[in-house]
């Protein structure tokens, strides 16, 4: 599948085949793809829990409003930024470039995000965000349907999977054989209300 032909055709899906599995090689394909995703300073400052165990899909469910994609997709993907991803050991981030570009690119990292917690949470969920679109549309050319979810206790599933402090939760995607199709799309905006050219006015 092509990748404009994922973008039209992903869609959030609410109805899984529990009985479904995805291999671990399909797992690692996805996830080999979702780590291809772009981020600031190449910090690869997201971290991915893919939870594919029956009882703790059960867990998250039940800190989830009961949804029920969440123990019938096969498996769940929470994408977590790591916070401090700046300050830890920044230069393995450039390890491949010249030496004259890390030596102007590394400082630089520090710098940027040294005693700015919200940048450091607001690049995060970027981070996040972009991750999450890949995930989805590889997902989709793989043969596979996802739904992006908010819709969860933040503070219990971090016990659940054992979130660093250092860490946030940012969304979760249950991913999966879609039982029935989505609905028909609910009410897109009209271009002229969301596109601008140069500036709002």
């Amino acid at each position: 599948m092509d990748t404009l032909t994922a973008i039209r055709e992903r869609r959030s899906i609410k109805k899984f085949n529990p009985h479904h599995q995805m291999t671990d090689e399909e797992i690692k394909t996805l996830m080999e793809y979702a780590l291809l995703s772009p981020t600031s300073f190449n910090m690869q400052n997201w971290r991915f829990v893919v939870v594919k165990t029956p009882e703790v899909k059960e867990r998250l469910r039940k800190v989830s409003y009961n949804q029920a994609q969440v123990t019938d997709a096969s498996i769940v993907v929470l994408i977590c930024g790591d916070l401090k991803a700046w300050a830890k050991q920044p230069e393995r981030y450039w390890r491949n470039a010249p030496e004259a570009v890390q030596r102007q690119i590394v400082p630089m990292i520090t710098s940027f995000y040294q005693n700015n917690e919200q940048l450091q949470r607001d690049e995060a969920m970027r981070s996040a965000g972009i991750a999450a679109q890949t995930i989805m549309l590889a997902a989709k050319a793989m043969g596979y349907d996802t739904c992006p979810m908010i819709g969860f206790e933040p503070d219990k599933v971090a016990e659940i999977i054992r979130l660093p402090e250092d860490h946030v939760i940012c969304l979760m995607i249950a991913v999966g054989k879609a039982l029935e199709p989505a609905r028909e799309r609910s009410g897109q905006l009209d271009m002229s209300e969301v596109v601008f050219f140069d500036s709002f006015e």
